[in-house]
């Protein structure tokens, strides 16, 4: 096992609150412990004060009740450290055999979602985690472990289309007919940039950070949308706040222009 990355970021506070999660997910795991990796934004750039820590811990095999709940204990306490970063974390544990590639039916992974009281759960993996395995093979930041390229099978661009084209259709369509998570401008701005960095793998084969995307799809898309994306970028330094109502409206019609668009990469 190699000795723990000192300083994984250029940022100091994040670097502290990082060591914290690390020595303590450790020393729970103990033999368990494969390896721990950022991935996101910290991987891919356009890192900001909005933004939130993603975070893998890779195990040797499935996780035992009770190390679950060692863990789970772990991060209440550090979600109650003082420090901004406390509430951004988001983290999975996932054992390694399962990492090596997406697989639907092994995809039921603790893992603990940003946000004040959110708790360390076992949740679904779902397709945009094919996503997620691409950049933290490709771009992961080693806290410590093994580098994640032999750990991981590699992400074809194909992959990386037909994960998006699951996502799009699974998560974003049924908001056309129930847009209530729209309603938070948080959600709402979310949405908006996801639709850009959907269309740009569809279009690409490749993964890019919200903001790269963004400059993106003002460049590519036309004025039609610039607006919508501008507004966006904004609206995800104020994340509690209400989305305007013709925001909501024109999030739908983005999401519409998405779906369109993505029929020329569906197989047949």
């Amino acid at each position: 096992m190699s000795a723990p990355v000192a300083h994984p970021t250029p940022y100091p506070d994040v670097n502290a609150l990082l060591r914290v999660l690390l020595s303590d997910a450790w020393a729970i795991l103990g033999n368990q412990f494969v390896g721990m990796y950022l991935f996101g934004s910290l991987a891919c750039g356009d890192f900001d004060r909005d933004s939130d820590i993603d975070a893998v811990v890779v195990t040797d095999g499935d996780i035992s009740d009770d190390l679950f709940s060692s863990l789970r204990a772990m991060h209440a306490r550090v979600a109650a450290a003082r420090s901004h970063w406390a509430t951004q974390l988001e983290v999975s544990y996932i054992p390694r055999h399962a990492l090596r590639r997406f697989d639907p039916d092994c995809a039921l992974h603790p893992h603990i979602d940003r946000g004040a009281g959110e708790g360390l759960r076992v949740t679904r993996h779902d397709a945009d985690w094919v996503v997620q395995r691409h950049v933290l093979r490709e771009k992961g930041v080693v806290l410590a472990g093994p580098s994640p390229r032999t750990l991981i099978d590699p992400v074809t661009p194909d992959d990386l289309r037909r994960a998006v084209l699951e996502v799009l259709r699974g998560w974003y369509a049924p908001m056309l007919d129930d847009p209530a998570a729209l309603q938070s401008r948080g959600y709402q701005s979310y949405t908006v940039l996801t639709m850009c960095r959907m269309l740009y793998t569809l279009q690409h084969g490749a993964v890019v950070s919200k903001p790269f995307a963004a400059r993106w799809a003002r460049e590519t898309l036309g004025a039609r949308w610039a607006d919508l994306i501008e507004r966006a970028l904004i609206g995800r330094q104020i994340p509690n706040s209400k989305a305007q109502p013709d925001d909501v409206d024109k999030t739908l019609e983005f999401i519409r222009y998405t779906l369109e668009r993505s029929r020329q990469f569906e197989t047949p």
